[in-house]
């Protein structure tokens, strides 16, 4: 025995330390909770459509609408009433090309949605969703050659729409068409333009994800062929991510989003260890449809399924969450 050294007795922290003790009560759960949301995180997507008084439903996505001018001020009216951050804007145009015309349009579905907002809601963030899927007649988002998406033309729809969003009064400007060099392509001609002081929230890790498919009937936009796989990334791919997203701040972009937001919830905690930026993740239509598609056929809790997806992305590292369940959880919140 001389030699020998006595085994280490590990004193175990049970009973002193119990971690139930900071969970008895709502009171002090609420005292101690690490992640907190608040209505000024959401930005809140919206569908314009032309017309006078439409608000119609949108059948993949319950609670949701298109709405025409003079309805989506009266629904911004309430998301500012809410204190809601802000809202992003997809439009729906009259009619479609091969060149995407609507989209760059000054007298555009968006531009004139913008102006209307501008007078009527003043104080309100507006950000605009800038791509061509719901402007092209074959649904793609930029101009076709061959069969596939031609890069560098879609550049300059991009550039022009951004600067004719940012003359009718966007604050932000929002690509998400996924195209090279999108960011640099916008940030000069926001800048010649005189729109220097305008930001740029860069779509910078949208993945061409199944999740998008309710939003397909909301904003009209499915593809006529193929996919859109040649430019959205690979949903396996989380270090190309994070180049995407290193890219597009060299050129230019003040923040950065994740898209979708539950998937990737990897991704949006490597993405806020890494980047000093604002980060933006988007809880995408199917991410709503199917909380409420599930709470609707009594499986789970509507309410507390909205607040926990919404907790877990900001957990995960978001600032900004671009969200169809706004209204409802800032009335929760509130």
């Amino acid at each position: 025995m001389g030699g020998r050294k006595r085994d280490t007795i590990l004193v175990m922290p049970f009973p002193v330390h119990r971690l139930r003790r900071l969970r008895g009560s709502e009171i002090l759960r609420n005292l101690v909770r690490e992640t907190r949301l608040h209505p000024g995180q959401f930005i809140l997507p919206l569908f314009v459509c032309p017309g006078e008084g439409v608000r119609r439903e949108i059948g993949a996505m319950p609670g949701n609408y298109q709405l025409s001018v003079d309805e989506l001020v009266k629904e911004c009216a309430e998301v500012k009433s809410l204190g809601i951050g802000g809202v992003i804007l997809f439009g729906l145009p009259e009619s479609k090309d091969e060149m995407a015309s609507g989209a760059y349009d000054d007298n555009g579905i968006v531009q004139r949605a913008i102006r209307a907002l501008r007078k009527e809601t003043p104080g309100l963030l507006i950000a605009t969703d800038v791509c061509n899927c719901e402007y092209t007649s074959h649904g793609h988002c930029g101009f076709v050659k061959d069969g596939d998406v031609d890069n560098d033309t879609t550049l300059q729809w991009l550039a022009r729409t951004a600067v004719s969003h940012a003359r009718a009064g966007a604050d932000i400007v929002a690509p998400s068409d996924m195209m090279d060099g999108r960011v640099w392509a916008i940030r000069k001609e926001l800048d010649a333009s005189g729109y220097e002081k305008t930001p740029i929230l860069a779509y910078s890790a949208k993945f061409a994800s199944v999740f998008y498919g309710p939003f397909r009937e909301a904003a009209e936009s499915a593809p006529q062929f193929g996919d859109r796989r040649s430019y959205q990334m690979d949903p396996a791919n989380g270090r190309e991510a994070m180049r995407e997203i290193e890219l597009d701040l060299q050129e230019g972009a003040d923040m950065i989003m994740v898209k979708p937001a539950m998937p990737y919830l990897d991704l949006i905690r490597q993405a806020r260890d890494r980047f000093d930026v604002p980060i933006a993740a988007y809880q995408v239509s199917g991410e709503y449809s199917m909380i409420v598609a599930a709470a609707r056929n009594g499986w789970i809790d509507q309410e507390r399924a909205m607040m926990e997806s919404l907790t877990s992305i900001v957990r995960a590292g978001a600032a900004i969450v671009l969200t169809y369940f706004a209204k409802p959880a800032a009335r929760l919140l509130g």
